[in-house]
């Protein structure tokens, strides 16, 4: 068995965790609008449509936060057409997903939506082919208290008083080949546009803040230049800066998809301080904010990868110019049209996104928001007919409910782990990862509530690892448990026949003496250590 350390200290203080941190995204692909979240012919659909099974799921693991309504369908979308009453609508295609967009669920339905989900609706806006103009229609229809066409016009749709969106996206990965007007060529002209539109969205409603997109991938060729010549322009305007990382792996080789957070922690930091590279530049007190809004940690199988290409692709190697490709058209009811996903090797995928969270708590003192991209399927699972907890709402929820008040730095002693290079396709190229710890951690102290809990992963498909977890320095607490997630069939999955398969227990012997806490971590298991002030 292999020996791990992990040693607490209240002084070693990073920062305030915010609530925001453990959100979700929310876009019209696949079947989470049109099929778990709208789907009137459901038994449980409320008066708009709304699938009740799936918002009691949601309210029950308490989102906090949900970024909508895209992604990259946004850039092409306009919120005026989605509006007023069903018949007056206008559908479009949605060139980004191939797709066609009846806008039967509108800007007022997704912020309706979340209302009745008890969480927080953070907005983005079209900046590809939509207006500055637009940008200010849409802050007045969404937030103004009324006396104006458009505030009056959202009374007129059902909707008395404002919604108070706090928090708006400047646009959806903006330097992406594959977004709809890219500003891919013209790093500087988005800063400015970014700069211009949140200017005069806050003259509209000086409580609200603003987004700025940053590079979309680490991947891409332009990565970093690409957002420091936009940081130049928006830095003063702007309130966070959205990142965007979807890590990679082949399937079945859990090390590469568990070094995932390895390469968020690169990301995270090259960000950081480019961020304080203009602030120092434009001699400005402000401190530029993170939200990593969308991110996920995954198993695709290579594609015919061109080697050392590494983001140096032509955007004609995102158009899919096949003739023979169709538009389609979701029907709420019918799932045929979406894309299966894997039932295997849930666990591996469950920790792999945990532990992206887990690194955003160890940088709580710069990120604010986080939205996991298959967030709102984590939480409450879904098919044509049904709703369970998959694996990962388990975490996901433990960290809703105790990562909160300030968040603590970890020291790790553990064993690490080598990750060969290998590449997924011609973006996607991974030069290899060296020295990953197996024991990944972050620890979060409430001291309003008396609560102090560790988060610990054991990335090791293979071995236990003993772990001692110093937490004497916490005089006058006490331990009170050990949960611990796991398990030993790599093929086991939750799903609606078998929503238990994959299930939290008591950890089996774990015990503290002095305040030291010694315990088992199992192989690729997901672990919370919980103490409470005295």
């Amino acid at each position: 068995m292999k020996q791990a350390k992990l040693t607490i200290h209240p002084a070693y203080r990073i920062g305030d965790i915010s609530p925001r941190l453990f959100g979700a995204f929310l876009e019209p692909i696949g079947s989470m609008v049109n099929g778990s979240m709208y789907n009137p012919k459901h038994p449980t659909a409320d008066a708009q449509g709304f699938r009740q099974d799936f918002i009691r799921g949601l309210k029950e693991a308490g989102l906090p936060c949900i970024r909508m309504p895209g992604g990259n369908f946004v850039s092409g979308w306009s919120w005026k057409d989605s509006i007023g009453p069903m018949a007056q609508r206008k559908a479009h295609l949605d060139p980004a997903w191939f797709q066609y967009i009846p806008n039967d669920v509108g800007h007022d339905e997704y912020l309706q939506w979340a209302e009745k989900c008890g969480a927080e609706a953070m907005y983005t806006i079209n900046l590809g082919t939509g207006t500055i103009q637009d940008a200010m229609d849409v802050v007045e229809y969404t937030n103004h208290e009324g006396g104006t066409y458009w505030s009056e016009l959202r009374k007129q749709n059902g909707h008395e008083k404002p919604y108070g969106v706090k928090t708006w996206y400047l646009g959806n990965e903006m330097d992406g080949p594959w977004q709809i007007a890219s500003y891919e060529r013209d790093p500087k002209a988005y800063g400015i546009l970014a700069h211009e539109a949140s200017k005069v969205m806050k003259w509209i409603d000086p409580t609200i803040e603003t987004v700025a997109c940053v590079s979309s991938s680490p991947f891409l060729n332009h990565y970093p230049d690409w957002d420091q010549q936009v940081l130049q322009e928006c830095y003063e305007t702007v309130d966070y800066i959205s990142l965007h990382h979807y890590h990679s792996a082949p399937p079945g080789n859990i090390p590469a998809l568990m070094a995932g957070a390895q390469a968020f922690e690169d990301y995270i930091n090259t960000e950081i301080a480019l961020c304080d590279l203009i602030k120092t530049r434009q001699r400005v007190k402000k401190t530029m904010m993170l939200s990593l809004d969308e991110y996920a940690c995954s198993y695709r199988p290579a594609q015919g990868a061109h080697l050392g290409l590494g983001g140096r692709q032509p955007a004609m190697g995102f158009l899919g110019m096949d003739p023979n490709r169709k538009y389609v058209r979701h029907d709420p009811d019918d799932w045929s049209t979406r894309r299966a996903f894997p039932k295997a090797g849930e666990m591996p995928r469950t920790l792999a996104g945990a532990s992206v969270m887990l690194t955003m708590l160890r940088h709580a003192d710069r990120i604010k928001i986080g939205c996991a991209t298959s967030g709102l399927a984590q939480l409450c699972a879904t098919d044509r007919e049904h709703a369970w907890k998959s694996a990962a709402y388990y975490p996901f929820t433990q960290l809703i409910r105790y990562a909160r008040g300030e968040s603590l730095r970890t020291v790790v002693e553990s064993e690490t782990f080598d990750v060969a290079g290998y590449a997924i396709d011609d973006m996607n190229q991974y030069g290899g990862f060296e020295n990953v710890p197996y024991i990944q951690s972050a620890a979060a102290l409430n001291e309003e509530a008396g609560e102090l809990t560790v988060f610990v992963i054991n990335a090791d498909d293979q071995d236990s690892h003993a772990l001692e977890l110093d937490a004497s320095a916490f005089g006058g607490w006490s331990f009170r448990e050990h949960v611990t997630m796991f398990t030993a069939d790599p093929d086991a999955c939750n799903d609606y026949e078998h929503p238990d398969a994959i299930l939290p227990q008591q950890g089996n012997g774990s015990a503290c003496e002095d305040g030291v806490v010694r315990a088992e971590l199992p192989p690729l298991s997901w672990n919370l250590f919980r103490f409470e002030k005295n």
